[in-house]
């Protein structure tokens, strides 16, 4: 097999790696399990570039791509419209996607599991055809990566400081907002505080993530109008892993969700793989595309 590397030496663990040694261990893992590998670290700014380069190139059999959830979720974008095998090294704070894969969340031992994997085709996600690997959110999720990104870090763990100044914030301002939605058919109206749309269920008794990437079928989470107690109540639940089992959680599986917002009125935010981005209409469709996503993963 030959295979293209490319790590965003400006993201999340990379950032304080010597690139050029990481290059060689990963290089050693290819070849001793008789791959052809072309490693290359690029600047941020260059990722898309990259990533759109080598997945038009014909002679690759897979590529790697290696930086925080943002660099993946990118090059899980690019791989998908291009029928490319990805297999991922993990180098950002959460890293929920290579969890969903199982894979070491250690960048240096990384690297040998995909280079003795196997590659599967894994489900994706889209919303309004922008692709995503772990979810989609409105509301909580939003407003505190809105509140994170107002503060300034420059390391892991400024970012996490900053997280947390962020959800105290949220805390004591929830949103409140209303939906419409459809969900294979089913439709409905709701006042909620936060809703989360996810690339396969998420898991029990983990983080928000999904154990299985092969289901098929989109989570689909609503939590009601929340005060502060709700809120820290939600947020213990998540992380004590109970976050399907809490009794703020309404909770449905689909292949299809179509969200309205009927009373909004100004500018709204969503999140899509950890990155805040304005909503363009008040309407936003949702689609899983199962079997489409070919990744390299572990050898079981």
């Amino acid at each position: 097999m030959k295979v293209k590397a490319i790590f965003n030496r400006d993201g999340g663990t990379f950032r304080t790696t010597d690139m050029e040694a990481y290059g060689r261990q990963v290089e050693e893992a290819f070849r001793t399990a008789g791959h052809e590998i072309e490693i290359a670290a690029v600047g941020a700014s260059e990722m898309q570039h990259a990533l759109e380069t080598a997945c038009r190139r014909g002679d690759l059999d897979a590529i790697v791509a290696g930086g925080g959830d943002g660099t993946i979720s990118a090059a899980a974008a690019v791989a998908w419209r291009n029928g490319m095998p990805l297999g991922v090294i993990p180098a950002g704070t959460m890293n929920l996607f290579a969890r969903s894969l199982k894979l070491p969340l250690d960048i240096w031992k990384a690297p040998e599991v995909l280079a003795r994997g196997r590659i599967i085709d894994a489900d994706i996600g889209s919303a309004d055809g922008r692709a995503f690997v772990h979810q989609f959110s409105m509301g909580l999720h939003a407003r505190m990566v809105r509140y994170r990104e107002s503060y300034r870090f420059a390391s892991r763990l400024g970012k996490i400081g900053a997280s947390v100044r962020a959800a105290v914030g949220v805390v004591f301002n929830p949103p409140d907002f209303e939906i419409e939605f459809d969900a294979d058919g089913h439709r409905e109206r709701r006042h909620v505080s936060a809703i989360s749309v996810s690339n396969n269920p998420f898991g029990h008794d983990t983080l928000m993530y999904a154990d299985d990437l092969t289901s098929g079928h989109l989570g689909f989470y609503t939590a009601p109008p929340l005060r502060p107690a709700g809120v820290v109540k939600l947020a213990f639940d998540i992380l004590r892993g109970k976050f399907r089992g809490s009794r703020l959680i309404t909770e449905t599986s689909a292949l299809a969700v179509d969200l309205h917002f009927p009373k909004v009125d100004r500018k709204i935010n969503c999140v899509i793989d950890g990155e805040l981005l304005p909503l363009a209409r008040r309407d936003v469709a949702l689609r899983i595309h199962p079997g489409e996503l070919k990744l390299l993963v572990g050898s079981e």
